[in-house]
Parts: structure tokens; sequence; C-alpha cells
């Protein structure tokens, strides 16, 4: 469940800020910055404290390349559902959605991911020892 709601909140972070309706940061910051210049910093800063969060501790836990992995594995996986006839890749709405999905997954795995780990072998990261 818990690696479940680190890709969910991943999803959301991301949705929030960019997605292909008009309910996202991007869309509205450019049309009420001018209005509502405080509240466009307040939320960008927000969601910027969220990608630094995730970013910092994905990067930690599985690194550049093991990020790149799992976005190889998510694009492989679209890859096969194109293949089979399962995905048609014409609808550029649908497209941002898989992205995000697959940017969420990236982000979910290398938040959770020592977490698996240490469940997996029994073994703690030296960053979760105290000193």
């Amino acid at each position: 469940m818990g690696l479940f709601l680190r890709w969910l909140f991943a999803f959301v972070l991301l949705a929030l800020t960019y997605n292909p309706t008009r309910w996202n940061y991007v869309h509205w910051s450019v049309e009420n910055y001018n209005a509502y210049l405080s509240i466009t910093v307040l939320m960008g800063l927000i969601l910027m404290i969220g990608y630094i969060i995730y970013l910092r501790a994905t990067l930690r836990s599985i690194g550049g390349f093991g990020m790149f992995l799992v976005l190889a594995v998510v694009l492989a996986l679209l890859w096969v559902l194109f293949d089979f006839g399962l995905l048609a890749l014409d609808n550029t709405d649908l497209n941002v959605w898989l992205g995000i999905l697959a940017l969420s997954a990236v982000l979910g795995i290398g938040l959770g991911w020592s977490h698996v780990r240490r469940r997996l072998s029994g073994q703690a990261d030296m960053d979760d020892l105290d000193e």
C-alpha cells in the first residue's frame, strides 16, 4: 500500500503541475499571474518542494541510471501495448496522460525503492541507520 501511495502522490504532483485539461498550475498561472501573483508564487514554491523531495529521494535511492531503467521499462510496456493494438497514440491528450503516468512511476518507485530493497534483502541502506 505504501508504494501505491507514493506513486499516487507523484501522479497527483505531476498532474497538478500540468495535464491536458485546464485544471493545472501551468494553465492557471499563465492566465492569472497578473491578478494573483502572490498565490502563483506560493503554489509554485509548494510544487517545487514536492519535486525536490521526490527527485532527491529518487536520485539517492535508484540514481540516474535506475531512473532511466524504470522509465525504459514503462516505455517498453507502452510499446508492447501499441504493437498489439491495445493502445493508439494519435490522441495527444492520451499521450500527455501516459507521459504523466510514466514519470510518476519513476518518481513513485524511486521514493519507495529503499523500503522495497530493505524488505527483500533484510539490509538497511546507510541512510537508514541512526548515528
